[in-house]
């Protein structure tokens, strides 16, 4: 029984853990519309369910609690998603953002075109919003089951498009397919907007106040006549996402610390307080509402819009109609065309490039599985469509395009492999070039079974010395560890990290790097010429040599084959860790280090 319940767990920490609750509820959905119980299952989102507080009542059915309540949520999760990922994720760096962008244009533009040349006009020509989104969870779980065997540079590159992708579409639920505005209301959603900046801007760090302002914003979005995505969207957007600050890091380390000395129920308020302001209001938000978005919010969702009744000739009616396939055509080669082709057209014409590890084949099978538009298509056709014929019509269109974008996606992805060889869509993960005692920065024996490996900045706050992790890890296995600092200097984040790399190759040459290595990370706030200069002087230096060896060409080239080396073995941030000549991924604290490090011994000698 415990046996089954891991397994159950582990499928559903999964992207195809959330794929299966949304096929299952497409399934129970399909079955129960066409049974002989088809009018409980209309009659179900009919129930009107209501809110009072004093004279104030809301009150939906529970189709529209659902697409307008539920969905919210869902969109506020995109929104932080979103608001991550251009304050601290693949976003951040602009140069990065061109190809991404331009093949979430594209892969709106070219669907929206293709549904409008195949559709007839009249009402049928509202749907065109219904082929312009894409499922990310549906997508990402259809990549996992059909894509290469490795995927993180793909699935980062298409999470790059979908943001681009989700902002649009929700624009066009706005903007498009919202009812008659009320104009206080709409006034005051955008006074709460200002409130909920103003709340970031103060640097709140509770979750509680976000929390309240995102409720009365999506009230008053509702009541403004806007659709309730859009409160969601604007409400994740605003809430703002950063990495953790050294200082606060530490003040969490000390107040935990101060509780396992002293159990007590205020210390241990102060240090659950001190950890949780470590942490962004975004990424805690984040932690506690994707599950419910992803198994709860989806799969309803899908329950409650994916049943119709396909009895009496209205699926042969669907699969001749034009508005099915235009809808089909929109998404599958749509996205194809446009997200893929965007992608690559950009590439060629030197805007950008893609990700190393990923090839023009795989960005077209990408491409295809992005015709996936599920839960945004479906919500769309909800709102575009008056006529249930048409809505039916657009909905066996939208599940059609969902079982050809996975089919076609496999075969792309398999083509991509035979014919160009591409077989997987990672960074590298093995060490590029080996330790070299004779050249490397290495503490230990230079025979030591274990090889722990650091890509460092020394202006990076989480770096193994900075930490106090490689001290720990030393301490832990002694002769049996040797550790190698690689560098990786980081100028446009860290601006004086080059010269300080510099120093420490400088320092080498008089026999001093670990002096100089453990000065420099002590010091990272104080790293200027003058300062690495009283440094040198410090741990006993010939000054005049160290400052014509910081000069010279040689030890810039030293800093750059590092830096080369890095980007060579997939190391993109810093601390990078290899195992041995493994890179390793996922958490770099000591104990996960340590466990590591004990599997790849030979001999299996414990610590």
């Amino acid at each position: 029984m415990a046996q089954l319940a891991d397994r159950v767990r582990d499928f559903l920490t999964t992207e195809t853990g959330s794929v299966g609750l949304l096929l299952a509820a497409v399934v129970v959905a399909l079955v129960w519309a066409n049974s002989p119980w088809s009018d409980a299952y209309t009659s179900l989102w009919a129930t009107e369910a209501s809110f009072s507080l004093g004279s104030a009542t809301l009150s939906m059915d529970l189709g529209h609690w659902v697409s307008d309540g539920l969905m919210a949520l869902f969109f506020f999760v995109i929104g932080l998603e979103v608001r991550y990922e251009i304050s601290v994720g693949v976003l951040t760096d602009r140069r990065r953002a061109v190809i991404p962008a331009l093949a979430g244009i594209g892969g709106m533009l070219v669907p929206a075109l293709l549904y409008l040349a195949v559709a007839p006009g009249g009402e049928a020509a509202r749907g065109w919003g219904v082929v312009i989104g894409t499922d990310t969870a549906f997508m990402l779980g259809a990549l996992t089951l059909v894509g290469p065997r490795f995927v993180t540079q793909l699935r980062v590159f298409l999470l790059a498009i979908t943001v681009v992708d989700d902002i649009v579409a929700v624009a066009v639920i706005g903007l498009v397919y919202s009812g008659a505005l009320h104009l206080p209301s709409l006034l005051l959603t955008i006074a709460l907007c200002v409130v909920l900046a103003g709340l970031t801007r103060l640097g709140l760090w509770h979750t509680a106040p976000y929390v309240l302002v995102v409720l009365a914003l999506w009230l008053a979005a509702l009541e403004a006549g806007l659709h309730a995505s859009i409160a969601g969207m604007l409400g994740g957007l605003l809430i703002p996402a950063h990495t953790p600050a050294r200082q606060v890091v530490e003040r969490a380390a000390r107040l935990f610390r101060a509780f396992r000395q002293s159990p007590s129920p205020d210390v241990g308020l102060a240090a659950r307080r001190g950890l949780k302001r470590a942490v962004s209001v975004n990424e805690r938000l984040q932690t506690v509402l994707h599950p419910w978005a992803s198994y709860v919010v989806v799969p309803l969702f899908a329950l409650a819009n994916a049943g119709i009744d396909l009895r009496g000739g209205v699926l042969a009616d669907a699969l001749s109609s034009s508005v099915t396939w235009a809808v089909v055509i929109g998404l599958v080669v749509g996205k194809f065309l446009g997200l893929g082709g965007g992608a690559l057209l950009g590439a060629r014409l030197g805007l950008g490039k893609l990700p190393q590890g990923v090839g023009p084949g795989q960005v077209l099978g990408g491409g295809v599985l992005s015709g996936i538009g599920f839960t945004v298509s479906l919500l769309i056709a909800g709102l575009a469509f008056t006529h249930p014929v048409l809505r039916a019509q657009a909905t066996v269109g939208v599940l059609l395009a969902a079982v050809l974008a996975t089919v076609l996606g496999w075969l792309t992805f398999r083509l991509a492999a035979v014919l160009g060889g591409e077989t997987d869509a990672d960074l590298p993960r093995t060490l590029d070039r080996p330790v070299d005692p004779a050249t490397d920065h290495l503490a230990g024996s230079p025979n030591a079974p274990l090889t722990l490996v650091e890509y460092g900045d020394y202006q990076c706050p989480f770096c193994a010395h900075a930490t106090g992790v490689a001290q720990e890890l030393k301490q832990r296995f002694g002769d049996r560890l040797r550790y190698v600092f690689r560098h990786l200097p980081l100028p446009d984040v860290h601006e004086h990290a080059e010269l300080a790399a510099r120093a420490a190759v400088a320092a080498d040459a008089q026999g001093r790097f670990w002096q100089m290595h453990d000065l420099l990370f002590t010091h990272q706030d104080q790293l200027e010429f003058d300062d690495i200069v009283g440094y040198a002087a410090r741990i006993g230096l010939d000054v005049e040599k160290f400052l014509r060896d910081l000069d010279e060409e040689h030890t810039a080239a030293r800093v750059r084959a590092d830096a080369a080396s890095a980007e060579a073995s997939g190391a993109r941030g810093v601390p990078t860790f290899f195992i041995g000549n493994r890179r390793h991924t996922g958490p770099h604290d000591a104990a996960t280090l340590a466990r590591e490090l004990e599997a790849s011994d030979p001999h299996g000698h414990p610590a």
